[in-house]
């Protein structure tokens, strides 16, 4: 069997992991093939007090689909999404996305709503409009967390049967057959993150507990999301019995770099 192929649409930053560096290679670890476009070129990641670099719009990532498509290299199994900082890119991202269905009409759209944690966005609001309008309804697995979770479906999460009506409602929006609300305080345990999913559009649900580790990181969620792309691929068949698998292998994946 060939590798299977990854478009993977994330950020990139010279000192850190995250975005494409921090989901890159977890995905060629497990065999597959990765090509990478990057929605901004920063020094950093934006949580530190100075951030240069390039923020690229709807020419820059146009011109590089063109590039693949000219040369007939724009075949892929899946496409994978995390931060991006302008709204043009994320409109010009969800063309992409339906021409590269043209393309290949089984392709799987993974998406990391990536605009905020805690309480507070690290992109322009602009995005959530997109997101809401454009995005949402095409991509077959969404990964958003709490914060982004809420702000997408204009819903407050502050139980587990709250988290339910939002995973719901967002299958509801669109073709997404999976919905994972990555992390979480739901439930009152001030001791663990929750994550909840919501598989098969809601036939199947699955809730994780995750001790918090009393401390901040950045990238966790972008390979959360790899690992993710990478166990539903390995065990693709009777997903009802393998959920938890997935959330199993996820874990093992992202705390060894937490």
């Amino acid at each position: 069997m060939s590798a299977q192929r990854i478009l993977s649409i994330q950020s990139h930053v010279v000192c850190g992991y995250v975005g494409n560096k921090a989901s890159v290679f977890p995905l060629h670890l497990h065999g597959f093939q990765v090509d990478a476009i990057n929605s901004v070129q920063l020094s950093n990641h934006t949580q530190y007090a100075h951030v240069k670099g390039q923020i690229l719009k709807a020419q820059e990532v146009e011109d590089l689909y063109e590039g693949l498509k000219g040369n007939n290299v724009n075949f892929y199994d899946y496409v994978t999404t995390g931060y991006v900082g302008d709204p043009s890119f994320l409109e010009t991202l969800a063309r992409t996305v339906t021409d590269l269905r043209t393309k290949n009409p089984g392709i799987k759209y993974v998406c990391d709503p990536v605009m905020g944690d805690n309480g507070h966005f690290y992109v322009p609001e602009e995005l959530l409009a997109v997101y809401q309008k454009s995005i949402v309804p095409i991509a077959d697995v969404l990964l958003p967390n709490q914060f982004e979770a809420e702000k997408l479906s204009g819903m407050t999460i502050n139980c587990e049967e709250d988290g339910w009506k939002v995973c719901d409602h967002l299958h509801a929006q669109g073709k997404a057959e999976t919905v994972v609300i990555t992390s979480g305080e739901i439930g009152g345990n001030p001791h663990e993150i929750v994550s909840l999913g919501s598989f098969n559009r809601g036939e199947t649900r699955v809730k994780v507990c995750i001790p918090k580790i009393p401390s901040s990181f950045t990238g966790s969620g972008d390979v959360f999301a790899a690992s993710f792309l990478i166990w539903s691929h390995k065990y693709p068949s009777e997903p009802t019995k393998n959920n938890d698998k997935h959330s199993k292998h996820n874990l093992r994946c992202t705390e060894p770099y937490l």
